[in-house]
């Protein structure tokens, strides 16, 4: 399958007081359309600079990243973001809030507006359109964030954390619940968390990028059939995944884990 993303020896480097830092060595990464890839690695190994590279939110240093072949020099079309905080606003409610990137586009708002209550539909938040951001809880509002990034239908979904500041039973359920709707409307999705139960669970692959300056230590193929329920975290694959990416994690190149 042809790469929708090619990540070409990019590097970032940072000029500070103390000289030039190193924040992300030269990396290569290819994803394929419509593929998963979750990104994990220590606290400041350079995931969210590399995504927001992807993004074209932040220029590397050197190297290049091509989206559908085209060199990404600034934010391109075609993309959907999701932070850690759903940052809605709160003075618009969740249909107002999912139809943001259409008002900000100065498209046609009557355009989108049915397939902004399909959206809010397929995240489960139906009878909820008219809520204001107070009235919701985090996994909810997460919800709208979502549905507010796949507004555009983007071809490409860049999610830095996510699910990072929910509770433990919230985020399972959000798991389930971006797979479920993966699974109805297949996106090339480049997904960053901390968890590494959760980028197995949800993952086909799996990039552990080594501590800062980052870059790409292996790359796991994650071998457990879809759909994929809780109940998979208790396969054998699954925890042979879950250990390995631990052990490379915890680590040194060569070296024993500590």
């Amino acid at each position: 399958m042809a790469a929708l993303i090619e990540i070409r020896d990019v590097e970032k480097r940072y000029t500070t007081r103390a000289g030039s830092q190193v924040a992300l060595r030269p990396t290569s990464l290819e994803i394929a359309a419509e593929e998963f890839v979750s990104i994990v690695g220590p606290s400041g190994c350079g995931k969210t600079t590399l995504m927001k590279i992807v993004a074209g939110l932040l220029p590397c240093t050197r190297g290049e990243v091509r989206i559908d072949g085209v060199p990404v020099q600034e934010p391109p079309d075609g993309v959907g973001m999701v932070f850690q905080a759903p940052t809605l606003l709160r003075w618009r409610t969740v249909l107002d809030n999912v139809l943001l990137p259409a008002d900000a586009q100065r498209r046609p708002r009557a355009r989108y507006e049915a397939a902004a209550r399909d959206l809010i539909r397929l995240v489960g938040l139906e009878g909820f359109a008219n809520h204001y951001p107070r009235e919701l809880s985090g996994g909810m509002q997460q919800r709208v964030a979502i549905s507010r990034a796949l507004l555009l239908e983007p071809r490409l979904l860049l999610m830095d954390e996510p699910f990072g500041a929910l509770d433990a039973m919230t985020r399972e359920e959000m798991n389930l619940e971006l797979q479920r709707i993966w699974n109805e409307q297949p996106k090339t999705v480049l997904f960053i968390t901390h968890s590494i139960d959760e980028a197995v669970f949800l993952s086909d692959r799996v990039v552990v990028m080594t501590p800062r300056p980052g870059g790409v230590r292996a790359i796991i193929d994650v071998e457990l059939p879809r759909p994929r329920t809780l109940h998979v975290r208790e396969h054998p694959r699954f925890i042979e995944h879950v250990g390995r990416i631990r052990d490379l994690i915890w680590s040194k190149p060569g070296g024993a884990i500590p």
